[in-house]
């Protein structure tokens, strides 16, 4: 006799709960999550409605037949119907009908792959509908041999869970479970991990657990899914205080299983992780980070957060998760080649300290909480572009028309040879002129307060703010890759390859021994950083600034790469030098 879903098994461990669609040995199960409802109908086109039968914590479960591809929903008392909150696929958008899936149909090519050192990472941050001009799984597949031969170890997607509407960044989603159909099936995105690792790239997703989108959440009425003790930016936050079985906590640990196990992802980027809280013993992004590498079997899985604090003991070698990725880099950066110094980049703005700390530490002094230096620099993630920081500006400008291409060489150069994780934004190798801003779908009831919420941030002209409920803006966002024939962005992609040659050559094999902070010193603006490794020190010369800068001795060792040259004992404006030294 099996253990009902949730409760204790004989080994004393829960069983985890089941949701949705469910076929296991031919036959097929429904399950919902419904507490709210007295009683619970599944819905099934042609057929009567059949009364599910009510179990312990407000489960509804029912065995019925239906085959593949049987379109559902639920009916509930009101004589209203939803689409299922753990649904595989929605063909018809949030608001239609769920469709069964066959989760155990795909026939893998990837049983050797196991996974990815983290030492080799080198992340390509992409969203499936603006990477190419189709927008889809498939066509992202057909580009992944150029990220293989650019130099690209690791994909991390932008979310994918189904999103009201045409278009959306993803980060709105209501069905955790459901690939949005604007970019294919879910057979589809299995083919696009599954050819990835053939060619030796691991894929990560990025996942939202802090919050739902106001358009198509349907969970709140079925369910205990929000708390009223604290808000998110975006609305109200998951409640994951419940212990009760089932949880807010067992669906996303159920979504966890699903992304590694059936669809072999190598990890995950968890969203805001910030706004995720749980003051309960067992946190739940501990929870998380558990069940996304027991899924993962014997394959290496990564997980990585964003988050507005740094928890050292997260990232650090005792921790769940590999990385966090660092806007304090991020910031130094972009201030110091741009020269802007407004709201983000005040505190940023001329202090080549701050910078240092920065990659030599991996967060500027005062930030988080527990031994920063301790750190390896590898449990952060390093960017001069992402989605956030080109879309959250007015018109989702890229760095390339905000600062001179010698600028954005030296700090690309600062960032891809660090002993941090460097991540690519789609389009930064060859300087993309295409721009990257928000866009959305939702219904017009929605899109109202999404605009004036972003007119207020900006504190400009509703006329001099992209709207991003337009088709064009959305159109403007996808990558033009005939602009890789030009000239002078050919040129920058000839860059980027070679200095991704020389991290695999020379750094990614000096990352694994490097387990500690830099020593840093900054001397009249020019930043000097030691990395003491195993057998080799790693060592930085960086003057990012458009200054020339006195220097009172060369870089020490074998120079790997070099950004401009010294002349009369003066370091150039926008100098970079990498070098190693044996050490001993």
């Amino acid at each position: 006799m099996s253990t009902p879903a949730g409760q204790p098994a004989a080994s004393g461990e829960r069983v985890p709960a089941e949701f949705g669609a469910v076929r296991r040995n031919g036959v097929m199960s429904f399950h919902l999550w419904a507490p709210k409802q007295a009683g619970v109908s599944l819905l099934i086109d042609g057929r009567d409605p059949l009364p599910m039968r009510r179990e312990s914590g407000g489960r509804f479960t029912l065995i019925t037949a239906a085959p593949v591809g049987t379109r559902y929903r639920f009916l509930l008392p009101d004589g209203s119907t939803v689409p299922d909150p753990a649904s595989r696929f929605q063909p018809d958008d949030v608001h239609g009908p769920s469709e069964v899936m066959a989760s155990d149909a795909f026939d893998w090519s990837d049983a050797n792959w196991r996974g990815l050192p983290w030492h080799e990472a080198v992340i390509y941050e992409l969203h499936i509908g603006t990477f190419t001009p189709d927008g889809t799984f498939r066509a992202a597949a057909a580009k992944l041999p150029y990220l293989k031969s650019l130099g690209v170890t690791a994909i991390e997607v932008m979310p994918v869970g189904d999103f009201p509407g045409r278009w959306s960044w993803g980060y709105d989603g209501v069905l955790l479970f459901a690939p949005d159909s604007c970019y294919g099936r879910p057979e589809d995105l299995k083919a696009f991990v599954d050819r990835a690792h053939s060619l030796g790239i691991a894929v990560l997703l990025d996942v939202v657990y802090n919050h739902f989108g106001p358009e198509g959440n349907y969970l709140p009425l079925l369910a205990p899914a929000h708390t009223t003790r604290h808000v998110t930016p975006w609305g109200e936050a998951v409640d994951y205080g419940r212990r009760e079985t089932p949880s807010m906590r067992d669906l996303v640990l159920a979504n966890v299983r699903m992304w590694i196990g059936e669809f072999h992802l190598d990890g995950l980027r968890i969203d805001a992780a910030h706004e995720i809280r749980d003051s309960e013993p067992g946190h739940i992004l501990t929870a998380i980070a558990e069940a996304a590498r027991i899924a993962g079997g014997g394959r290496t899985v990564h997980l990585v957060l964003e988050s507005a604090r740094l928890e050292a003991v997260r990232v650090s070698a005792k921790g769940a998760f590999d990385g966090q990725w660092n806007d304090d880099l991020h910031h130094a950066l972009h201030a110091a080649v741009t020269g802007e110094s407004g709201k983000d980049y005040a505190d940023y703005a001329g202090r080549p300290d701050v910078l240092a700390r920065a990659l030599a530490e991996g967060f500027q002094a005062g930030r988080g909480k527990g031994d920063k230096e301790a750190l390896s620099p590898s449990a952060f993630v390093s960017f001069l572009q992402n989605h956030d920081q080109i879309g959250n500006r007015a018109h989702g400008d890229r760095i390339g028309t905000l600062a001179p291409l010698k600028a954005r060489r030296a700090a690309a150069a600062a960032y891809l040879l660090a002993p941090q994780i460097p991540m690519l934004f789609q389009g930064e190798e060859w300087a993309a002129a295409t721009p990257f801003p928000f866009f959305s779908d939702l219904a017009p009831a929605f899109a109202s307060a999404v605009r004036d919420g972003r007119v207020a941030a900006f504190e400009v002209d509703p006329d001099d703010l992209l709207d991003p409920f337009a088709p064009q803006t959305f159109a403007a966002a996808k990558l033009d890759w005939s602009e890789q024939r030009q000239s002078r962005h050919a040129r920058v992609l000839d860059w980027y390859r070679a200095i991704l040659r020389v991290r695999r050559r020379e750094i990614a094999p000096l990352v694994v021994g490097i387990r500690r902070a830099g020593a840093w010193t900054v001397d009249d603006g020019v930043i000097r950083i030691r990395w003491e490794g195993e057998a080799k020190d790693l060592m930085l010369t960086l003057n990012l600034a458009a200054e020339p800068a006195p220097l009172s001795a060369p870089p020490r060792g074998r120079v790997i790469w070099q950004e401009g040259r010294i002349t009369n004992g003066l370091c150039p404006p926008w100098f970079v030098a990498w070098s190693v030294r044996r050490r001993g």
